[in-house]
């Protein structure tokens, strides 16, 4: 790999920002999943969860 000098025109084109962008998109989306499926848990009027470790609940 060899490293050359950036002119000030390639400079000013380079813009930064994409991978901030995309982590705040995907957090934002995750947080969303979550909270539909604990909504969906707790509202629900009987059911049962597993999770890993052996905890099991269930509800009626």
């Amino acid at each position: 790999m060899t490293y050359r000098i950036l002119t000030q025109q390639e400079c000013d084109s380079h813009t930064v920002g994409e991978g901030i962008t995309l982590a705040t998109v995907m957090a934002i989306a995750a947080i969303a999943v979550m909270a539909v499926v604990i909504y969906r848990l707790f509202m629900s009027n009987k059911g049962s969860a597993a999770i890993p470790g052996g905890w099991k609940f269930t509800w009626n």
